[in-house]
């Protein structure tokens, strides 16, 4: 098992930085994902431990020593890539100890290897076909197996699972948590899906132009998110985030923090509340679109010129029925003009939410 230390790391593509004096520590046994948009630059970072890009300037350390200089195969790393890099001519067996023949690994030793982690990962019975007769599950733990012969201190996956159908993905992660609870090594795995990181991870790195945005358990990156980026990007639907109208200020909640109920009489203000008293804040609309999902159902609803997304466990609303949304005020997030959230505790807090309940909208 290993430690990885990323020090004041750079990498530069083309004139351009596309990784700044960046600083990270992996812990030795975690699991931990680095997740983002497309060009973050997570594989960027990932390809780096490896040894696969060098950086341009800065330290990658692991199990505490220094290989920002040495090859990909001195560094006691492993990589499972997205498209499984399975050599199609060799049977899954060779495929497994086609690294260990190289490394002139004894015949009996290679036998022992092969069925111990065959067993481990279930392919025992499929070790004489060829990968173009096997499943992409079973392709993949190929891949996995081929990784763990080597008995490095350190995986690194690359979108491992964006090959496979929604249902396999979800069978696989089950699979990969087992995996790695089983092994107890490092593992360092990249996807651009915010589930698998939420799923599997027990440290997020949410990454966005080269920066880490929030490093952090996933119930904390979730519940506690440290600005506007990770509150939207983390979640399905995203979080509702719009301006509040005051010094660039923003206020969000989440789709399921909201309740639903039938809309008040006419008669009443359309005007949003957050009663002192009772603190919640309020808004009625028009339910827009309805998508029943089983379990829960994904209302957008309608209000002026916004609209807000609520997941729910209730489905008995309409579409273009009138709905009263009510947010408990303590579920309600605020962003400063730079993106970064704003804390109870800091002294223009209450204010903001003074103005939030005088908007009028719907």
């Amino acid at each position: 098992m290993a430690s990885i230390e990323l020090v004041q790391v750079t990498k530069v593509f083309d004139k351009t930085a596309v990784i700044d004096r960046l600083d990270l520590t992996i812990e030795d046994g975690s699991f931990t994902v680095l997740v983002g948009p497309s060009g973050c630059g997570k594989t960027t970072l990932l390809r780096m431990i490896a040894g696969l890009d060098l950086q341009t300037s800065g330290s990658v350390r692991i199990g505490g020593k220094d290989v920002s200089n040495l090859a990909p195969g001195q560094r006691g790393v492993a990589m499972v890539f997205q498209n499984y890099a399975l050599y199609p001519t060799m049977s899954v067996r060779e495929n497994i100890e086609f690294g260990l023949k190289n490394n002139k690994v004894k015949r009996s030793e290679r036998i022992e290897l092969v069925e111990s982690i065959s067993e481990t990962v279930g392919l025992k019975d499929y070790l004489d076909r060829k990968p173009s007769t096997l499943s992409g599950g079973q392709r993949q733990r190929v891949a996995l197996a081929r990784a763990m012969v080597k008995k490095p201190a350190v995986f690194l996956m690359d979108e491992p699972l964006s090959n496979l159908d929604a249902k396999l993905r979800g069978q696989m992660r089950i699979e990969l948590i087992e995996l790695h609870k089983k092994l107890g090594v490092t593992f360092v795995y990249v996807t651009h899906d915010q589930v698998e990181a939420m799923s599997m991870a027990d440290r997020i790195v949410l990454m966005n132009g080269g920066v880490i945005q929030q490093e952090a358990a996933p119930e904390v990156i979730y519940r506690q998110p440290g600005n506007q980026f990770t509150a939207q990007f983390m979640g399905v639907p995203p979080m509702n985030v719009y301006e509040l109208g005051a010094n660039g200020i923003k206020f969000g909640f989440r789709p399921e923090a909201a309740l639903l109920s039938q809309s008040q009489t006419q008669s009443q203000s359309p005007e949003t509340n957050l009663n002192t008293n009772t603190p919640q804040w309020s808004v009625r609309g028009t339910v827009a679109t309805r998508e029943m999902l089983g379990s829960e159902t994904i209302y957008q609803i309608k209000s002026g010129d916004r609209s807000y997304m609520v997941k729910s466990a209730d489905d008995q609303y309409a579409f273009d029925q009138e709905v009263q949304l009510r947010v408990d005020a303590s579920r309600i997030f605020l962003f400063a003009a730079d993106g970064s959230r704003l804390l109870e505790s800091e002294p223009d807090y209450a204010g903001y939410m003074d103005r939030l309940r005088g908007q009028r909208h719907g």
